[in-house]
């Protein structure tokens, strides 16, 4: 793995630890009905696609496992429609996917 490419995952893991932190015990009621926490997680979904379009084909071909492609479209949706997010996807992103996606980049970096 080239040093670039662990700087990105480095940067893709904390931003996806800090969402998980935001949110901690909450549901989705307390979710999104607290602002603060919406715009700090929309937020750093929408820097993790940022950093996703950092990494180059190859690495992204060489780890399909992760969806690279959908990451980066969420942020892209994010960015260009904010007003038509949808608390109820994000917060299944949250609960359902960061966690899966930490253990996957876990993977890479320690091999």
């Amino acid at each position: 793995m080239k040093e670039c490419e662990k700087v990105v995952l480095d940067k893709i893991r904390a931003y996806a630890t800090q969402v998980l932190e935001f949110k901690e015990g909450m549901d989705f009621s307390m979710f999104s009905n607290d602002a603060k926490t919406t715009a700090a997680c929309v937020h750093n979904l929408s820097q993790i696609g940022e950093m996703v379009g950092r990494l180059d084909e190859d690495f992204i071909d060489a780890h399909q496992k992760i969806p690279w492609r959908k990451i980066r479209g969420m942020r892209n949706r994010i960015v260009h429609d904010y007003e038509g997010i949808q608390l109820n996807i994000i917060w299944d992103v949250l609960v359902d996917f960061i966690p899966v996606l930490l253990e996957d980049i876990d993977e890479i970096l320690e091999n």
